[in-house]
Parts: structure tokens; C-alpha cells; sequence
């Protein structure tokens, strides 16, 4: 009797225990993550005030339809973090990718260094975007003085669209790009030597057993970063709100230039109150970072292995 239940208690054991082992993470992912979206979604359907939620009324898709149909500076977020996501992803992982290289050289200290790289991304993005801003402030900006010791002149980098927009990506390529360059350096380190033995044996240089051998075997790692920093440029928000700190910051400069979905979500939500509208913006920017983020999936499979 006590085999059999053993015996029994062993195949319970090795048919549902794998399903206890995750389970605590899809009812975290539930309360936390999943019923937050379903109840945005409701609330989008709703004309609500944040701060009067009983006097909510339902207008079914009507937030939706003034968004995409009638919403300018809704476009003019969209455009601006579209641009602010093709200025951060690419130098992101190109960076990474020369950081790496160097890393998983022999290098005297290399462990002060690959530590030393992650240190922007564990700095509070507050105290990033607050140093940020004055290295590229218009008056005594540390950037601007190097400017004019070569002769160019003062740049207002919160005045225009380009130049905002730089300076934000600064930001975020300096915060994130030692995030990608360890995940980069773990993968190359299991690369085995014997392809680039033999490589050099068919006397291929550094650059083309970097190019034809390194990044072609990087490709699940280029993808997984691609996909991570798209991610997290759709919902940029510290950096262009702390950027142009002060009264009217949500709106992204005088003429919103650097306002970004997130923060064009913040302020409807948390500025005008407008919760319904501001739900609506949050799924408009699901749905984009979804297709952003498939598409770039798709641009970093296409990376050749020949």
C-alpha cells in the first residue's frame, strides 16, 4: 500500500509540480499586470475624472475616435517618440556590441570594467535626467562650452525638435548601453575558439571574425536586446519630463517637441484628470509598442549567418 502511494505521489509529482513552479509568477502577472490592462481597457470606454470616478458614463470607442481623428498633438507625441526610438535602439546596441568586444579582450582590470559599465543603469534615472539637462543647458551647459572651444557656437537644446531630441537620447543611450554590452559579453564568452581558430587559419582579420562570426552567432541576443529597448523607449517618460523640469514640464517644451506618448499620457491622466482619455492613450501605446516591437523582431532575424 505504501509503494503505491509513493508510486502515485511520484507521477503527481512529476505531472503538476512544474505547474506549482510557475504559478506564483502568472498570479502575480494576474493581479499585477493582467487586470491592470483589462481594467484600463474598461476605463477607456469611459468619459471618467480621476478624481470623481462615480460620475464615470460610458461613450464606447468615442475616446478612441477623437484621439486618432482629432488629436494633433497625439500624432505629434507619437512622431516624437518614434524619432527618440530610432535615436536610442540603434546606437544602443551598436555600442553594446564594440563595448562587448573590447570586454572579452584580455585586459588588464577587466572586471573593474565590466562592472564599472553597468553603473549608469543602476544610477536613478532622476538624478541622470537631472545631470543631463544641465550638461546640455543653452547658458552654462558643459556641452556648449566644448562647443565654443571649437569654434561653433551655443545650441538651445530644448529650443528645437532635432536637438532635443538628441540630447534625450544622450540620456538614454548612456544609461542603457552597458545593459545590452554585458548581455553581449556573456554570449560572446560562449562562443567556442575553434571557429575563430579556424578562421584565422583561413587568414580572416579581427573585423571579419567580428562581423561574419561574432555578431551572426549574437543573433538571439541582438534580438532579445532590440525587443527590450524598444520596449522601453515606446514608454520613455523620466527623461523628457525631467529634461524641462518646472510649471508646464508634462507638455514636453513650449512647442511639445520632445513630448513623448508616455508623457502625453501623463498629462492627461495626472495633469487634466481626464482618466478615460488618458486609458485610451495607454492602449493606442500598447498597441503600438506590440507592432513596433514585432516589426523589430522581424528587421533583427533578417541579420545574415553567412
Amino acid at each position: 500500500m505504501k509503494t503505491d502511494w509513493r508510486e502515485r505521489r511520484h507521477r503527481w509529482d512529476l505531472r503538476y509540480a512544474p505547474y506549482a513552479y510557475v504559478a506564483p509568477y502568472f498570479l502575480l502577472f494576474g493581479v499585477f499586470g493582467l487586470f491592470p490592462l483589462l481594467y484600463t481597457a474598461w476605463v477607456s470606454l469611459q468619459d471618467r475624472n480621476l478624481l470623481d470616478g462615480d460620475a464615470a458614463t460610458f461613450v464606447g470607442i468615442d475616446n478612441y475616435v477623437a484621439l486618432l481623428t482629432a488629436d494633433p498633438y497625439f500624432w505629434n507625441a507619437m512622431g516624437n517618440t518614434l524619432s527618440l526610438w530610432l535615436l536610442t535602439t540603434v546606437p544602443q546596441i551598436l555600442f553594446a556590441l564594440g563595448i562587448a568586444q573590447l570586454l572579452n579582450r584580455r585586459l588588464r582590470g577587466r572586471t573593474f570594467f565590466r562592472m564599472g559599465v553597468l553603473l549608469p543603469n543602476i544610477t536613478s534615472v532622476a538624478a541622470v535626467a537631472i545631470i543631463f539637462a544641465q550638461l546640455f543647458g543653452r547658458d552654462f551647459g558643459l556641452i556648449n562650452w566644448a562647443l565654443e572651444l571649437f569654434g561653433a557656437g551655443r545650441i538651445d537644446w530644448q529650443a528645437g525638435t532635432a536637438s532635443s531630441h538628441t540630447a534625450i537620447a544622450a540620456m538614454v543611450v548612456w544609461r542603457w548601453t552597458g545593459y545590452h554590452a554585458l548581455i553581449f559579453l556573456a554570449s560572446m564568452q560562449a562562443i567556442p575558439t575553434s571557429v575563430y581558430e579556424a578562421a584565422r587559419l583561413d587568414g580572416a582579420t579581427a573585423w571579419q571574425q567580428f562581423w561574419r562570426i561574432t555578431v551572426p552567432m549574437l543573433r538571439p541576443q541582438i534580438i532579445f536586446s532590440t525587443v527590450i529597448a524598444t520596449a522601453g523607449n515606446m514608454r520613455l517618460l523620466a527623461e523628457p519630463l525631467l529634461f524641462n523640469p518646472g510649471a508646464g514640464a508634462e507638455t514636453g517644451g513650449s512647442d511639445r517637441q520632445f513630448q513623448t506618448a508616455a508623457l502625453y499620457l501623463y498629462e492627461y491622466g495626472f495633469k487634466k484628470f481626464d482618466f478615460g482619455y488618458a486609458s485610451a492613450i495607454a492602449w493606442l501605446l500598447v498597441i503600438a509598442t506590440v507592432a513596433i516591437t514585432g516589426l523589430s523582431y522581424l528587421a533583427a532575424r533578417r541579420i545574415r549567418t553567412d
